[in-house]
Order: structure tokens, then sequence, then C-alpha cells
């Protein structure tokens, strides 16, 4: 039998479809939620309902422990869910606390002992095949990924409540702000980002103005963010945000390859760099050799120019 751990996510009905296309049972887990009629509707005869008031805001500690509690009680072959940062983040704290392998960003499983895993590496520039031994397979599933069939529909969903007493410490939220309104990196058409040649949090002075012209947002690399220049919410890359806009202009940025993964399906690349052989302005569609604090100025001070006449 396949646990899934769901969220309410529509990658989660991925994941669940991908587990029903394995060929074993498949039984649900939700933190609190889950539509039990609609369940049924894909399938599912059991759903695990955890509950605990440790898990009233985001706590990865405790909903790993939670979810291995219920793991020991059911004893699955197998536990899969969603490569989301959530759920990855308490696949990993159930794998740690159990002792047990976990394989993620699988897109492709075939159960048996051992268990046949290819997973996604390196952003997505690499394909892995694995072999995994273990008591139960803990899995998550690249997002985007799902089963060709999903199970028919069943009379009822029979909901489980489940209740773990929890003991390791937690982490607890403090604090939430808020992200401003408007454009995100993931939605920008236009993305004006700096690396460690901009200097410092003063230095991206010249970028926010480059960017209202355009149109855009400002983004960094992680040494800015590191740096305390720039929000880690600004970080384009791999531990970033994975973007695609009309244009990337790569400023001052050497362009290592967890910042070129996550810039990399950008349509149009444009590196501004003092570097020649720096690997973003080789793999750049365009470039500009130069001093970013020469080069951006002059390129504002073009668009203002035309935009009178």
């Amino acid at each position: 039998m396949i646990l899934t751990v769901l969220d309410d996510s529509p990658a989660a009905l991925d994941v669940l479809a991908f587990a029903q296309s394995l060929g074993q049972p498949v039984e649900a887990v939700t933190f609190g939620g889950g539509d039990p009629d609609d369940l049924a509707k894909r399938g599912v005869s059991t759903l695990h309902r955890i509950t605990s008031d440790e898990l009233a805001d985001y706590a990865p500690a405790a909903s790993g422990e939670a979810l291995l509690r219920l793991i020991e009680q059911v004893r699955p072959d197998g536990v899969l869910a969603v490569s989301s940062d959530r759920v990855t983040e308490a696949m990993a704290h159930a794998a740690t606390l159990a002792r047990l392998p976990l394989a993620t960003n699988c897109v492709e499983v075939t159960t048996g002992d051992p268990w046949l895993l290819t997973r996604v590496r390196g952003g997505g520039m690499l394909l892995e095949e694995a072999e995994l031994t273990a008591d139960v397979a803990l899995l998550t599933i690249a997002q985007g990924v799902s089963g060709e069939i999903g199970a028919g529909p069943v009379a009822s969903c029979e909901v489980r409540e489940f209740t773990p007493e929890l003991t390791a410490t937690q982490a607890r939220v403090v604090e939430r702000t808020s992200r401003g309104s408007g454009m995100t990196l993931a939605t920008a058409p236009v993305i004006v980002s700096g690396g460690r040649g901009v200097g410092s949090a003063d230095g991206y002075a010249v970028l926010e103005e480059l960017a209202k012209r355009l149109g855009g947002v400002v983004g960094c690399s992680r040494v800015a963010t590191n740096n305390g220049w720039r929000p880690h919410s600004d970080q384009v890359g791999l531990t970033g945000t994975k973007v695609t806009p009309e244009l990337y202009l790569a400023c001052g940025i050497s362009g290592a390859t967890q910042h070129w993964v996550g810039c990399m399906d950008s349509k149009v690349i444009m590196a501004v760099n003092t570097d020649p052989e720096a690997p973003l302005v080789r793999r750049a569609n365009y470039a500009v050799i130069g001093d970013v604090h020469e080069v951006l100025p002059a390129i504002v001070k073009e668009i203002d120019s035309r935009s009178k006449t």
C-alpha cells in the first residue's frame, strides 16, 4: 500500500494519479484538510487526516514527526508527496527521525525490491537513475509529473482521524510579513538582476531605475542575498526563484550553475559584465563588456531621451 501526502495544490492531485498508476492500493494523507467526497471520485477509499494543535501554523518538524507516527501505525510500502518546499521539508524531517533515505524530485518510479527511480538533479539539467532499498520508500515527485491514468471512483472515502503525541521541540512562526503587491519574479516580463559586480545595496538604485523604465522588476544572485544587499525573495536561482521572462538582464553576475538554472528558460538573456569569459556572458544571447555602473546609466539616459521624442 502507498500513502500519498496531499496539500491544497493542484500538483498534489497529480502525485495522487501518479501513485495510482504504480499498481498498488493508494490511501491519502492530509494535515487537517481533504474532501472525502472529492477523493472518492478520484478512487481513494481511505483518508488519514492528521490533526494536532502543533500543526495550526507552518511547522515542518511537527508535520514530519506526525507523518512518521502515522507511518509507524499504518506501515505502508511507500510514501509519495509533491516536491513543494513545505511538503519536502516535512518529508525530510520524517526521514531523519525514521533514519530512512528520502529520494526527491522523482519523475519515474517502479515499485519493488529495490524501488527503481529516475530523479531530476541539478535543477533540471540532469536525470539520475537510482535504486532505493528501505523498509518504507519515501519519495517526492517532481511537479508536473502525473500518472497516465487514475483510479476509478469508489462509493465512499473513509476518514480516519489521527492525532499523534508529538515530543520534539518545534520551530514556530513568530512573525509574518507581506510581500509587496504588483509584479513578482515569477510574473515579470523583464527582470534586471544584479550580482557581485553591483558592489553594494546602494548600487541597485540604477537597476531599480532601469527596471521601472522597462516595466519589470529587480532580481539578484545569491551573493547579493548573502551580503544583505537584497532580500531572499529577490533571488534568482536553484535556491531562489526559477524565472521565465521575455528579457533577463544580468548585471555583474558571473553565472554559476545554480544561478544559470534559475534563469536559463528566459526568452532572451543579456549579460553586462567586465569579464568576457564569465559563464553567463558566454551563455547569454547578447553581452555588453563593461562596468554595470557605466553601462546601465547610459541605457537609462538613452531610454529617457527616446521617450521625449
